[in-house]
């Protein structure tokens, strides 16, 4: 039996048909499109499915057990939400386990610091480490240091990061936590510690994803909270010789099978060619990955649902992509790329949603500039969803972001990141940070955009590229 409101949906759809009789397909397709937000505004569904995401799977790190509950959940969620197909491909994930953490200042002002592991870390020995302190504002500041200012001792990056509606900040900040391992042990540290990149002012230490680089030697790393950052700087102002004692059990495990996860609404009429909406369903593993990236999930599934149950399906494919492994770099992303090279000139468009639940506020596009106009008409409809038409710089997100150089057009769902780097990456990455109804506008947004792209007539890549 259909819910009342897909019966609703099913209505407005046909009045707005028989009211659009002697109209412009394009016409049909505005009104349709804004049916479909009304209904995602009016629904809970998207809240629905991440309060599912949190509380039945809650923490879901690549190649985790729970990475593999979450697999399952999601292939029940969009069998059980009336996708046309619903199937999963293949990741190769590492593993890592995050262990205890433990740091404290030994001297000459005992006090015990608020850390947690960086992705990817090794441990350090059994008893730990125990070293002055040196403090770097930034990495630039590090890398820029003699090797004689940093040897033998535990390398403090204390690098602000500021607070964007954008979310900007965190592309200032995060070299350190990405960069800093190598260039502290290029000079002989035994340890990197970092101001954790994010805008709260909680003591909570943000995790995240670092890099080692061969030939250099892999050094324990860690990001403390922000509170205990301002501490330590003004304990350093106090005396200059301040000294850590560092302990973690991290473990890089091997390798892992995980897999992406996806949904297609079949088209009616070019079924071959994909709009593809996306997010990862993995997450880090302290919180319950609510915004990071149970949002992103609730919203493109939303999406899907909605357009698979209007009375007649748009013309492309609408391709929902659950990819595995963000966090750990764009794993399942990567592989899906390369699964999908053959195809990938028949993908019309790509967007993924991976920056929580603020509103969105701009849609950004990255297609050929002789169809950025067209199309940004065509697009019209959302701005009755408060999302104003923007520029044709988009990157797609993060999941996406390597298909504009196979030539796939992309675009942005810009959201309001003004406290997304409050809670992210950290303990407090949980449901209650969700508004639900800032989320629906998400979910509205996602449908008409997927809706709209579908059905377009517009051709979005540069004309030499065409076959």
């Amino acid at each position: 039996m259909k819910s009342s409101a897909v019966i609703l949906l099913s209505s407005l759809f046909i009045a707005g048909l028989i009211g659009c009789q002697q109209a412009p397909t394009t016409n049909i397709n505005q009104s349709v499109s804004l049916q479909l937000q009304q209904q995602a505004l009016n629904s809970t569904l998207s809240y629905d499915i991440v309060e599912s995401l949190t509380v039945e799977v809650g923490p879901r790190l690549a190649g985790s057990a729970q990475d593999l509950v979450a697999v399952k959940w999601a292939e029940d969620k969009l069998n059980s939400l009336g996708f046309d197909k619903v199937y999963k491909e293949p990741v190769k994930v590492p593993v890592w386990h995050r262990g205890a953490a433990k740091a404290a200042i030994t001297s000459p002002y005992p006090q015990p610091i608020v850390i947690t592991a960086l992705g990817g870390s090794v441990a350090t020995p059994k008893e730990g480490l125990t070293a002055p302190l040196v403090r770097f504002s930034s990495l630039e500041e590090l890398e820029a240091a003699s090797v004689d200012q940093v040897k033998g001792k535990i390398v403090f990056i204390d690098h602000i990061t500021p607070r964007f509606k954008t979310g900007k900040g965190y592309g200032l900040t995060v070299g350190g936590r990405s960069k800093g391992a190598v260039a502290a042990a290029k000079k002989d540290a035994i340890a990197i510690v970092i101001r954790s990149i994010g805008t709260d002012h909680d003591r909570m230490a943000h995790t995240g994803m670092m890099r080692y680089q061969d030939g250099v030697a892999k050094i324990p790393a860690a990001a403390m909270s922000n509170p205990d950052a301002d501490l330590i700087t003004l304990m350093l102002k106090r005396d200059p010789n301040v000294v850590m004692k560092l302990q973690l059990e991290a473990d890089n495990i091997g390798y892992a099978t995980s897999y992406n996860v996806i949904g297609e609404v079949i088209g009616s009429s070019k079924p071959d060619e994909i709009v593809l909406i996306g997010a990862h369903l993995d997450s880090w593993d302290e919180g319950t990955g609510a915004i990071d990236d149970g949002a992103g999930v609730a919203i493109v599934t939303t999406a899907g649902h909605l357009i698979s149950q209007l009375p007649t399906k748009p013309a492309r494919t609408v391709r929902v992509v659950l990819y595995a492994a963000e966090e750990i770099g764009l794993v399942g992303g990567k592989s899906y790329a390369k699964a999908h090279q053959d195809e990938l000139d028949k993908h019309y468009i790509a967007a993924e949603s991976d920056f929580g639940a603020g509103r969105i506020y701009q849609i950004d596009f990255n297609v050929a500039q002789e169809a950025f106009e067209t199309l940004q008409k065509h697009a019209e409809p959302m701005q009755a969803n408060g999302v104003a038409l923007g520029n044709n710089t988009a990157s797609g997100g993060p999941d996406v972001s390597m298909l504009p150089s196979y030539g796939v057009p992309v675009a942005s769902l810009r959201q309001d990141g003004t406290d997304y780097f409050d809670y992210h990456h950290t303990p407090n990455d949980t449901l209650d940070k969700i508004d639900p109804v800032a989320l629906a506008q998400n979910a509205a947004a996602y449908a008409q955009f997927a809706y709209l792209m579908a059905q377009s007539e517009i051709e979005l890549r540069p004309l030499t590229e065409q076959k």
